[in-house]
């Protein structure tokens, strides 16, 4: 069929290297000329190779040939910042709310807290070499952290809970699990709605085994690739 001749061929490009990482693509109109197809079948092509991670589409933009993701590590406790420097990439973080609510359901069973419970909700947009790349929105309880929104938390909570409350995250919790984008984080991410996505819950708790909060990140899936090592014994 046309549109896996297309896809195969734009991936021996990528593969090639003569697609380069973040390169834009000719607007749609042009590149389907160039493949003497159409704009439908041209989409059915790049949706695939997005499917795949080799390409991603920024609304109103275009797209773009993926950059390699970042290794992310669910048994590394380096932070978003830390994380991408050791990857040699660009990392950058922008806060994009701050409340002080009563923790709505989904965050309360994930905290083992009574619904209205008083939390500290921060959502911040993470960006790796200038492209937004993930959401995360953090659930933090307000008892732990007293005047928490007036700290410098934005690059990291980690370093924050550290330096200021003398507070380390001692155990992690995680849940990964495929999702797509929606509403105002497919918008903050620059991407269209119902674009393909990680979602990383985690749970956290402190040295003093206290669960002191939750985040829900919601990357764009061909940013992130989850890896970790298992050492394994030999039994007898």
């Amino acid at each position: 069929m046309q549109y896996l001749k297309i896809m195969e061929s734009i991936n021996e490009q990528i593969e090639a290297g003569l697609l380069t990482p973040g390169s834009k693509f000719p607007a749609e109109r042009k590149l389907a000329e160039a493949f003497d197809t159409s704009r439908i079948t041209l989409r059915e092509a790049l949706s695939l190779l997005e499917s795949d991670g080799k390409v991603f589409r920024e609304d109103r933009r275009g797209w773009f040939v993926s950059p390699s993701p970042l290794s992310y590590n669910p048994t590394n406790t380096d932070n978003f910042k830390t994380m991408a420097l050791k990857a040699g990439r660009e990392p950058r973080s922008e806060l994009l709310s701050s409340q002080l609510i009563p923790c709505p359901r989904n965050a309360a069973k994930l905290l083992g807290v009574e619904a209205f419970t008083k939390v500290f909700k921060f959502e911040r947009l993470r960006f790796l070499d200038e492209r937004p790349v993930a959401v995360t929105i953090n659930y933090v309880i307000a008892e732990y952290f007293p005047r928490l929104e007036e700290k410098n938390f934005i690059e990291s909570l980690t370093h924050t809970y550290k330096e200021d409350y003398k507070v380390l995250y001692s155990q992690t919790r995680y849940h990964i699990r495929t999702s797509s984008l929606q509403g105002d984080i497919a918008q903050a991410l620059r991407a269209t709605s119902g674009s393909p996505a990680m979602l990383v819950e985690r749970v956290n708790h402190d040295q003093n085994g206290r669960l002191i909060d939750c985040d829900l990140e919601y990357w764009r899936h061909d940013a992130i690739n989850i890896q970790s090592v298992a050492t394994l014994t030999q039994e007898d």
